[in-house]
């Protein structure tokens, strides 16, 4: 199959979409979910690329991963950034 065939375009968007999920949900875990997110995110606006293009099967997978990835890279981002503040500050005080 060439890489540049409609078929495999599709399938690369259903692919990341699906990925997205997957990731979306990962970035939902505590403290370690960050990296998660955001590889979540990337993937859901590398499928949203070629939504423009294609009819994509696996929207709602790429939606719901994308709202579970944005709110574990919010919630989480802050709360690591809490953690290390208080970590830092702690010996600063004294």
């Amino acid at each position: 199959m060439k890489n540049n065939s409609l078929a495999f375009q599709k399938l690369k968007m259903m692919k990341a979409s699906v990925r997205c999920l997957t990731f979306g949900l990962l970035g939902l875990l505590p403290i370690i979910g960050v990296p998660f997110a955001l590889a979540g995110l990337w993937n859901s606006f590398a499928a949203r690329k070629q939504e423009r293009l294609y009819w994509n099967p696996a929207k709602p997978h790429r939606i719901i991963g994308l709202i579970c990835a944005a709110l574990g890279a919010l919630i989480w981002s802050g709360v690591d950034t809490i953690i290390i503040y208080h970590a830092c500050n702690r010996y600063v005080q004294l």
